[in-house]
């Protein structure tokens, strides 16, 4: 089959310049936790700092997903070039069963969506600490105190965060501190109006003053407990004293001369991200021309045969014996990439996971930080679905997640995502559930490119390579990269989704091929990200989300 090129970067988006700064740059999901990670910035805070700030900040102005109830992930790496990973993912709780969310025909219930069984055990609040004593130069007070702030006093409800809580209305009205802190009791509120977290405001304020062991020994951790018991929760005293955030090391591989690091299991992104991006240089995709029915029919197809893999063998590494060198090892790459035809869809029935060789001895938030030294972070952390299980703790004034459905409820089920799990990432206490969050840094030569992450659920992967595949092969500007028009498959189901803005020759084409396709897809993740090129720090938010990028 003959495949035409066809340029379809949504001229809508495209051509928006990103925020050109020199020393430094904070990009964020939403605009006035970006002012805060600044202002740390320019106190003399580093990024690492900035970052633990803009974590707080967004636990009060982006409540779908900016969270202390929840979890998540920050790669770094320092001027001096030091890479490291912080993994704050929430845990099963003790009084977890492999079996707990299975009815008596064996069906996957609702109970790990919605309410109080659906939590684990948070995991954000050690994450921030660590990363902040081990990197930080500011006090702890000085980088919570300003969350504190927006919470006790309030702040001016945009937009989006007005059409968002009206959206949440299903959600959060099935509980009553939810229903009144963030619906006003059915009457909802609106931009212009400004919007206080009292609650919220005196659990920060002892976190600040008493640091990190506050949310899990102290006066949080026993009304959490307490309010956990009284309404059918798992998450218990022992369960919050007990957890720890650890450091892993990050993942490395290489992409047309670039080096990428890597977020390592459980998140399955960086994996995953790698994997493809070899499988797309052996096949050396970009020749087809960006936006073409070629362009998209081999991310499909590559993205499809990963996705397969990532059912099988992915889980926590504490727990599993995760086979990271046989899924990046070159000739099961070249068996992958070599099993892609250019005139046919494989159909994800016919596909499973590949014989790996013999092994060697949906609401998430996200932020880029490049600081006047160099020091970089991509954080990502989430609650899950958005606004998590609907739970606002009384007393609190917090979301709780929904995480234990990043579980496999069983073999061969679908979590909310639609992604289907396998063993490996099976219920079991003490374990922490398989993630799509992808922070990724980038270098060129030794040297800082490109710092960048979404939120997304299952498409946060596939969105945030399609990005840096964007800036290397098609040598986009960061904000153009990040806007351009994207897609995503994942195996199961199959399905190619396509956002709005590919050709509808590209389509047609890909039908052909024997693509299920959907158009009009919500969006594939939000990107946030920063590239450096020039001297010159390059910030984009992305144009499907109200973020902000802000630097000097």
């Amino acid at each position: 089959m003959k495949f035409i090129v066809v340029l379809s970067l949504a001229v809508s988006l495209l051509g928006r310049d990103p925020v050109r700064t020199r020393k430094a740059m904070v990009v964020a999901q939403e605009p006035i936790a970006t002012d805060v990670g600044v202002e740390i910035l320019k106190r003399g805070g580093n990024a690492y700092d900035a970052a633990v700030a803009v974590s707080f900040a967004l636990a009060v102005t982006h409540p779908t997903a900016g969270n202390i109830g929840g979890g998540g992930f920050a790669l770094l790496r320092t001027a001096s070039g030091e890479a490291n990973f912080i993994d704050f993912r929430e845990k099963a709780p003790a009084k977890a069963s492999r079996d707990m969310y299975l009815d008596a025909q064996g069906k996957p219930t609702r109970d790990s969506v919605v309410g109080w069984k659906a939590s684990g055990v948070p995991g954000t609040v050690r994450g921030l600490a660590l990363l902040h004593k081990k990197y930080g130069l500011l006090k702890w007070r000085d980088v919570v105190m300003p969350s504190v702030k927006l919470a006790r006093n309030g702040f001016v409800v945009s937009y989006a965060l007005a059409r968002g809580l009206r959206g949440g209305e299903r959600l959060l009205g099935q509980f009553p501190e939810s229903k009144r802190l963030y619906l006003k009791q059915g009457n909802f509120y609106e931009a212009g109006e400004v919007i206080r977290f009292p609650e919220l405001a005196k659990t920060l304020e002892r976190i600040a003053k008493r640091g990190p062991d506050e949310f899990y020994q102290g006066v949080t951790a026993k009304l959490l407990a307490a309010e956990m018991a009284k309404n059918g929760g798992m998450v218990s005293e022992e369960d919050l004293k007990s957890y720890q955030a650890v450091e892993r090391k990050p993942i490395l591989g290489s992409y047309r001369g670039h080096e990428v690091i890597a977020a390592p299991p459980p998140s399955s992104g960086g994996i995953g991200m790698l994997q493809m991006m070899a499988m797309l240089e052996r096949l050396d995709y970009a020749k087809a021309g960006m936006g073409s029915a070629k362009h998209a029919h081999l991310l499909a197809e590559t993205m499809r045969r990963y996705y397969a893999d990532r059912s099988q063998f992915l889980g926590d590494p504490d727990f599993v014996k995760i086979p990271l060198k046989g899924l990046l090892d070159p000739k099961y790459i070249a068996s992958r990439a070599d099993s892609i035809s250019l005139d046919r869809a494989t159909p994800s029935g016919e596909l499973k996971h590949g014989p790996l060789p013999a092994e060697e001895s949906e609401e998430t938030t996200h932020l880029s930080i490049v600081d006047e030294k160099g020091n970089a972070v991509s954080l990502t952390y989430t609650l899950n679905g958005g606004y998590g299980s609907g739970v606002t703790v009384s007393g609190l004034g917090f979301l709780l997640n929904n995480e234990m459905d990043d579980f496999s409820a069983k073999p061969g089920a679908m979590n909310m995502y639609g992604a289907m799990g396998g063993e490996a990432n099976a219920i079991a206490p003490g374990k922490r559930m398989l993630s799509s969050m992808t922070p990724t840094i980038v270098t060129k030569d030794g040297k800082l490119a490109l710092v960048i992450g979404a939120p997304g659920g299952t498409r946060i992967i596939t969105g945030v390579m399609q990005a840096i595949l964007n800036v290397i092969d098609f040598k986009l500007n960061m904000q153009d990269a990040i806007d351009a028009p994207r897609m995503h498959h994942q195996w199961m189901p199959d399905k190619l989704y396509l956002e709005r803005g590919w050709s509808p020759d590209t389509i047609e084409i890909l039908k052909k091929l024997g693509h299920n396709v959907e158009t009009g897809t919500p969006a594939v993740s939000n990107v946030h990200g920063i590239l450096v090129e020039d001297k010159w720090l390059q910030g984009a938010p992305d144009g499907r989300s109200n973020g902000k990028a802000a630097g000097y």
